[in-house]
């Protein structure tokens, strides 16, 4: 029969094991004694700092909130580092000669160092979140408070690993301090090049621009003039010049309550028009009341029929199509498109490469100018594409409010940096340093948009005859 003594057993182990958690959190030694990871304590300490920090992070969001599973994937690398450092700065267990001198080993020392980001994250919580729901950081005067709340515990964690390595007294010094340097590199990937950032906040849909406080009134004649606008200037799309990498573009901006984007797309156009010669092979399809009449209409069908109307033009073992896209983007990949009282769907990368597909476009050109518009690029990526983006997959880019004139990623890539280059790439690197200091200028709270690019083989020789051509033609 099993006695009350042994039933208790368990709980009071993990009991021991959370208080030395929270010793050690708090800087203090832990007490080894006793302590022997399991592989199930292991799991459960990894489930519960997972846990704890999903739950942590959504109530340091007032409102509601979008949650991104994806993020689970991307602490693997940090967490494989850590056991590493573990491991290194902790001999095998049959090395010692006395296991009551050196009770620790490499799987305790890894389960430690869980259960003491949970106490530091508890303990930060503990503060952090009242404050930041009694509104104590939602005014730019209290902006240093937010960044106190994202250093503070990361600088305290990072303080407590290094406690934890140099007190283990096992190993040689310098095998310590090699695995210290380990640990800090998997906490600087976690933070920085990796962040597991699981829940964002859900942006209330923005005021209208001034000038649309009416209603757009979509009238029989507007209905019926549309498809005129469309045949148009899908008409007007002049064909291939044999010999010449002629640079096909469509510009499409959906969202039509706010004049960023339709500016943004003339912008764009342009400059495609001026430095790549793309004058009469440029289609513009905008959702906004004053172009209503006289730009085809930015619809995911639309964009379709533009796709397969270029492919037609074009010589598609020679030409070029450039795509830009402007507007909203959220987390789960999708365009947000907006022109009341008509419904438009958004689109998504999967449908965009689907469309392209069909029309058996070659070498392609794909710029995204929106939030979370990294998650575009694996899908689109190939080796006859170039796609950009103006945010990764977990951070919003900047500068798509109501009174921007031209969103961050528009402004230094097409208006600055493409003006002095024909290479997208080296457009991309200056506007992308470019981005970085003006967020932190403009006081950019939730991490820097971080742009990405992924060049295919075959567009980037493509692309380098194209700026040979282009230069040729200049200097005559």
């Amino acid at each position: 029969m099993t006695s009350t003594k042994e039933a208790g057993a368990p709980a009071r182990e993990l009991g021991r094991w959370l208080w030395q958690g929270v010793r050690s959190g708090l800087l203090l030694r832990p007490d080894w004694r006793g302590l022997r990871a399991t592989p199930g304590l292991l799991l459960l300490f990894i489930v519960v700092d997972y846990a704890a920090a999903i739950a942590a992070q959504r109530l340091y969001i007032v409102g509601d909130a979008t949650f991104y599973w994806r993020v689970f994937g991307y602490g693997m690398l940090s967490t494989a580092i850590l056991a590493w450092g573990c491991w290194f700065v902790m001999p095998p267990a049959t090395e010692y000669r006395d296991l009551r001198r050196h009770p620790l080993d490499a799987p305790t020392l890894f389960s430690m160092f869980f259960l003491q980001s949970l106490a530091i994250g508890l303990l930060t919580a503990l503060v952090y979140v009242p404050a930041l729901h009694l509104g104590f950081s939602q005014e730019n005067p209290h902006r240093w408070f937010q960044w106190v709340g994202a250093l503070l515990p990361v600088s305290w964690l990072a303080v407590a690993q290094l406690r934890l390595i140099a007190g283990s007294r096992d190993g040689h010094r310098l095998r310590r301090l090699s695995a210290g340097v380990i640990v800090l590199l998997g906490l600087a990937i976690n933070v920085f090049v990796f962040p597991q950032q699981f829940w964002y906040a859900d942006r209330p849909r923005p005021a209208p621009d001034a000038a649309k406080d009416m209603p757009l009134e979509l009238t029989q004649e507007m209905m019926e003039r549309q498809p005129q606008v469309l045949a148009a200037a899908l008409d007007a799309v002049k064909p291939q010049r044999k010999g010449i990498i002629d640079v096909y573009t469509i510009t499409f901006a959906p969202y039509a309550s706010q004049d960023v984007f339709m500016r943004e797309s003339a912008l764009v156009a342009g400059v495609m028009q001026q430095r790549f010669d793309a004058a009469g092979r440029t289609i513009q399809l905008v959702n906004n009341k004053a172009t209503v009449e006289q730009r085809p209409w930015a619809t995911p069908l639309n964009l379709r029929r533009a796709i397969a109307h270029v492919a037609q033009r074009m010589d598609k073992d020679e030409d070029v199509l450039f795509i830009h896209l402007t507007s909203h983007g959220g987390a789960d990949g999708h365009l947000a498109a907006d022109f009341d009282p008509m419904t438009v769907s958004s689109v998504t990368p999967q449908a965009l490469r689907q469309w392209l597909d069909e029309a058996g476009i070659r070498h392609r050109v794909i710029s995204i100018s929106a939030c979370f518009s990294g998650s575009w690029v694996a899908p689109l990526a190939s080796a006859d594409t170039l796609v950009m983006t103006a945010a990764d997959a977990q951070h919003t880019s900047y500068g798509c409010g109501s009174k921007s004139e031209l969103t961050f990623f528009g402004r230094a890539m097409y208006d600055e940096a493409l003006r002095k280059t024909w290479s997208f790439e080296q457009a991309f690197a200056t506007a992308r340093k470019v981005i970085q200091q003006r967020e932190i200028e403009a006081g950019k709270d939730d991490g820097f948009s971080n742009p990405q690019i992924r060049v295919g083989p075959a567009i980037a020789r493509k692309l380098g005859a194209l700026q040979a051509q282009l230069a040729a033609s200049t200097a005559r």
